[in-house]
């Protein structure tokens, strides 16, 4: 058991697998934060009452749609900030320490 506790520390498997858990725990949570509080916030800010992941404008047949990348990069800033801040709250940094 010592071994397999000693191999999980050295290769960062701690630290993967509370990243990946939380990123995908999180996910809905932080995904309804952006579409239902933050993007109105922004659309409204920005002249848009409307949703904004629909903000788009057009050049000639194609659509650009730049607020839906806008609203994804900002549910990835969101997600990775929970991550990192319970990550260091719980003081888990300990657990992959390298020899």
């Amino acid at each position: 058991m010592k071994g397999f506790i000693d191999f999980i520390r050295k290769q960062g498997v701690v630290g993967l697998a509370i990243g990946f858990i939380l990123g995908g725990s999180v996910s809905k949570v932080v995904s309804a934060l952006v579409d239902d509080i933050l993007s109105p916030v922004v659309g409204i800010v920005l002249g848009s009452a409307s949703n904004l992941a629909e903000a788009y404008f057009q050049i000639g047949p194609a659509k650009i749609m730049w607020g839906h990348f806008l609203s994804s990069l900002v549910d990835f800033m969101m997600i990775a900030a929970v991550v990192y801040f319970v990550f260091k709250r719980l003081g888990l940094e300990k657990l992959d320490k390298k020899d």
